[in-house]
């Protein structure tokens, strides 16, 4: 006989639940998946935060893309702060989605800034766009009920 040391009741060995060994996995591999989220994330937002700091101290290299790309100078700080915020609040676990749709926004700005000059496809173009994936692919790690909302898992 085992004891339920909730209730303080008695059960036979029968009644008891068996936990299979899938049981036990699930939430190590939902650890794994939100490890392996925050570690995604926090990588792409590394990255973010290099574009932030080269923007608000805008090195010659700055200077001179944001001349190739027809903006003035004085925009570079415009959109350090624009992407400053945007990581802010994409830092935040609650306010997350909200701070990863800003950046998504702020990585289209870049998508069709690079079009423009008609800078190379695959290396400078859509380089925004495999950022922008990896960013929302660490989200949905973090935060698995955004598959839901999606309509990728029911």
């Amino acid at each position: 006989m085992t004891r339920n040391s909730t209730t303080g009741d008695t059960a036979s060995p029968a009644a008891t639940t068996n936990i299979t060994s899938s049981d036990e996995a699930r939430p190590a591999r939902r650890n794994r998946r939100r490890t392996t989220g925050i570690v995604i994330s926090v990588l792409v937002g590394a990255f973010l935060a290099f574009d932030i700091v080269i923007k608000l101290t805008r090195p010659q290299e700055v200077v001179d893309s944001m001349a190739k790309l027809g903006f003035p100078i004085d925009q570079a700080l415009v959109m350090g702060v624009v992407l400053l915020v945007c990581l802010i609040v994409f830092a935040i676990p609650r306010t997350a989605v909200l701070g990863a749709l800003g950046i998504t926004a702020y990585l289209g700005g870049a998508v069709t800034a690079n079009m423009r000059i008609e800078a190379p496809l695959f290396d400078t173009v859509l380089f925004a766009v495999y950022t922008g994936v990896l960013m929302w692919i660490g989200l949905a790690l973090r935060r698995p009920e955004l598959l839901k909302v999606a309509g990728l898992k029911r």
